[in-house]
């Protein structure tokens, strides 16, 4: 008789339970904390040689408040995914990115009649431009919680080209992750790093950057070789029973679409053409910030002149195409927006639920239709944004316990006598292994740079390894932890069990976890700029 493997939500219960009973054994303390100003902003960070024991809080009943606990603290994630996934499915039944992917579809098939296309393979090149694309969205603003989104788009666009929703979040998520993790101006990791260890900010970029090229290397090779594998054998996915419901979904014949044009589209593109007609009086000049550097643009004015341009000729073939034109648009600005504006999930979620409202009434739906459809969206999703507060309980059971300073100022004292080497090796595993208890970039740099700055100096090695070993050991992890809101909401949309994408993944990151300790060696034995 085969052993069940346990549900996700009853997973995330029993991880919680465990982190009650660390709490029973491990003592409580504290460091002081104080707040200083990175970039702009105010970051808590902990004082360094301030630790103290404290009161231990043995958790019991709290593994239930912990739930309550852990939906307030990700309450912005949830609100976003009800947000988006009510939008989306708005959009979806509209059939735009039916008609998208069917005209992508047939679009690839005529490239591979050319020479050099079937030589090279046009698959191939597609699927690594999109890792690309999301790495280096990964690797710039630290995209994550967005990459929620195009889960919806990517997943359905990979089982129609033959592959797995495996493939289709690897595209998207895991690219994204792998930009995150070889962050080269990444704000959220190595800005408040960097900071905190009193570094220029963004020096040493070069080797970050031949470290971001490596590590995509390694993670685009190993991606393409498994999509080619269950091309070939669809059996051979651990998730083939379980994609039966993107084929199913995809089986709705996007070949047999009723195209139609619309008033109402006529009368969309209007409202949205004035507003951003108003957006580029306004906002005549885009400032765009790569590390040091900025960099002005009139980007809304002239997206405001290729939107009227491109809104003629598709609400002249189809609303579909219009409704997927605006689409366009909209990932367009939401990489502005994070770029140039700051913006982040209140923004991007509003963004959102203006294109999926325009979608709907460019199709001349009804308002009861639009919100049925929304609701529709927000129960199909509901999964996601539990997963997601579930997944906070996690952090709360450890916070409440007073264990993760103790935790810290235990594992700095163990480093003592080792070698440079040793030294940058230990650090990196005691910030993986955190990460796992703390997927916050942000959070983790405020948490254990105070500590391991100061450290890297006893051990005389340099503060820009110590930042690199908090960078990788930030960045992998957060593509398996459970803990991760980010991660358990991605494979809710694309209906991937926790236990199978571990089993995936594991290997995966076992790899890129060894790239990672190549690429730290250098950095304490050789002479880099910037180091």
């Amino acid at each position: 008789m085969t052993k069940k493997i346990p549900h996700t939500y009853a997973l995330i219960f029993y991880i919680i339970i465990f982190s009650a009973i660390l709490t029973w054994f491990i003592p409580g303390g504290e460091f002081d904390k104080e707040f200083i100003t990175i970039n702009n902003s105010e970051q808590e960070v902990i004082i360094a040689g301030t630790y103290h024991p404290v009161e231990s809080k043995a958790q019991t009943w709290e593994i239930f408040s912990a739930f309550y606990k852990g939906f307030i603290d990700k309450s912005e994630i949830i609100i976003f995914i009800f947000m988006v996934g009510g939008a989306f499915m708005i959009v979806g039944k509209s059939r735009a990115i039916d008609a998208g992917i069917f005209a992508f579809l047939k679009a690839t098939t005529k490239m591979e009649k050319i020479k050099f296309f079937k030589k090279v393979g046009v698959e191939n090149l597609i699927l690594s431009s999109i890792m690309l694309i999301f790495s280096i969205f990964g690797a710039v603003f630290g995209m994550s919680e967005e990459t929620i989104p195009f889960v919806l788009i990517i997943v359905p666009l990979a089982i129609s080209m033959g592959y797995d929703s495996i493939t289709g979040v690897a595209l998207v998520f895991v690219a994204a992750a792998m930009g995150f993790a070889g962050a080269i101006l990444n704000p959220f990791t190595i800005g408040v790093a960097q900071g905190i260890a009193q570094l220029a900010l963004f020096s040493g970029i070069k080797y970050r950057l031949f470290s971001w090229v490596i590590i995509n290397i390694f993670g685009i090779s190993y991606i393409l070789i498994y999509a080619k594998k269950i091309k070939k054998h669809p059996e051979k996915s651990l998730v083939c029973p379980d994609d039966l419901y993107w084929r199913q979904r995809e089986s709705a014949t996007i070949n047999h679409i009723e195209y139609k044009r619309t008033k109402s589209s006529i009368f969309v593109f209007a409202l949205v053409f004035i507003f951003m007609i108003y957006q580029s009086y306004e906002n005549t000049i885009t400032i765009f910030t790569f590390g040091l550097e900025k960099f002005k643009f009139p980007l809304i004015p002239i997206l405001t002149v290729f939107f009227a341009i491109s809104s003629f000729f598709s609400i002249k073939k189809s609303a579909h195409f219009f409704v997927l034109n605006l689409f366009a648009f909209t990932i367009i600005f939401l990489v502005a927006g994070v770029m140039a504006y700051g913006w982040y999930m209140m923004e991007i979620a509003t963004l959102f639920m203006a294109l999926g409202i325009f979608a709907g009434i460019s199709m001349a739906d009804s308002s009861n239709k639009i919100v049925s459809h929304f609701l529709e969206g927000v129960k199909d999703i509901a999964s996601a944004a539990l997963i997601v507060g579930l997944a906070g309980g996690i952090i709360e059971i450890l916070n409440d316990g007073k264990i993760i300073d103790t935790i810290l100022y235990e594992t700095s004292n163990s480093f003592d006598g080792f070698s440079k080497v040793s030294s940058i090796s230990l650090m990196y595993i005691f910030q993986t292994i955190l990460n796992l208890f703390i997927p916050s970039g942000s959070g983790q740099a405020a948490l254990t740079m105070p500590i391991m700055s100061p450290l890297a100096d006893l051990m005389n090695i340099p503060r820009q390894a110590a930042v690199m070993a908090f960078q990788f050991g930030d960045g992998f992890t957060n593509m398996i932890t459970p803990t991760s809101g980010v991660l358990m909401g991605v494979l809710s949309v694309a209906k991937i069990p926790y236990d199978k994408w571990f089993k995936w993944m594991f290997p995966f990151l076992i790899g890129l976890i060894i790239i990672a300790f190549l690429l730290l060696i250098p950095t304490v034995t050789m002479s880099l700029n910037g180091f």
